[in-house]
């Protein structure tokens, strides 16, 4: 497969554009350097303050890097924004943590609905595409005249998606989508992901603590710890025979999780 994302020697501080202490300064996110695949599915796991979520921000474009490169589909992140940034965020959508806060309150559904084809397409979609698209992760058309407080959490998740896909984007960067949910809904999400990836020929970018989320939906895993890439393969490789004391411990965690599942 094509390589569609290249990150090389990644550098990233919260604090970069102030004068730095030290060269011993601990950085958020240090020396990470990998490379996905077109069409393929990574998730990127460890624990609270690893650095997930900041890296999948540098990915979108959310956040700039303060050393090294991002590269997506042959051109730098960089240069993408500076030229076309419309077309970047078109083509990289993300869904966020908790959908009940990407969603603005006060705004029907289908508004919420509308706003990335109007921002980055520059055009108000119409009822057919509206429906279509909640069709597409199972959802009906009423739902369209309500507000997000009169929904569950699943049905908010599947909205979420439902509008970074409105725009046909290549990648997906779904950040901890399932940790809000009841571990009964948590199932049909990843299913829906799964199907979604497949049916639209996505790039899936998982984002979990949780290692059993990770395997279950993603043939290759990240694992960050305190900023850095600790392991990185196939999840068969990762699940089967951890490199690390930090990975074997997650990889631990998660056959727990999975029997209390079960």
């Amino acid at each position: 497969m094509t390589a569609l994302i290249e990150i090389d020697d990644l550098f990233f501080d919260y604090h970069a554009h102030t004068p730095r202490r030290d060269a011993s300064d601990e950085w958020t996110l240090r020396d990470i350097a990998f490379t996905m695949a077109a069409g393929s599915t990574v998730g990127i796991v460890g624990e609270s303050g690893s650095g997930k979520s900041t890296l999948v921000r540098l990915l979108c474009g959310l956040l700039v890097p303060s050393k090294g490169q991002i590269t997506f589909d042959g051109q730098s992140v960089k240069d993408w924004l500076s030229k076309d940034r419309r077309e970047f965020h078109r083509r990289n959508q993300i869904v966020f943590q908790s959908p009940a806060s990407s969603l603005d309150p006060r705004l029907r559904v289908r508004t919420s609905l509308s706003e990335p084809t109007k921002a980055l397409e520059q055009r108000k979609p119409g009822s057919d595409e509206l429906g279509a698209w909640l069709t597409d992760v199972g959802l009906s058309n009423e739902i369209l005249s309500r507000y997000p407080h009169q929904l569950s959490g699943g049905q908010l998740q599947r909205i979420a998606v439902a509008r970074a896909l409105s725009v046909q984007p290549d990648v997906l960067y779904a950040d901890e989508p399932t940790s809000a949910l009841d571990v009964s809904v948590q199932a049909q999400v990843l299913n829906l992901l799964m199907g979604l990836k497949q049916r639209h020929g996505l790039t899936l970018v998982l984002v979990s603590h949780d290692l059993a989320v990770v395997a279950r939906v993603c043939e290759q895993v990240i694992v960050l710890k305190d900023g850095q890439v600790v392991e990185a393969g196939t999840t068969a490789e990762v699940m089967s025979d951890p490199k690390t004391d930090y990975t074997r411990t997650l990889v631990e965690a998660s056959r727990a999780t999975s029997l209390i599942r079960t």
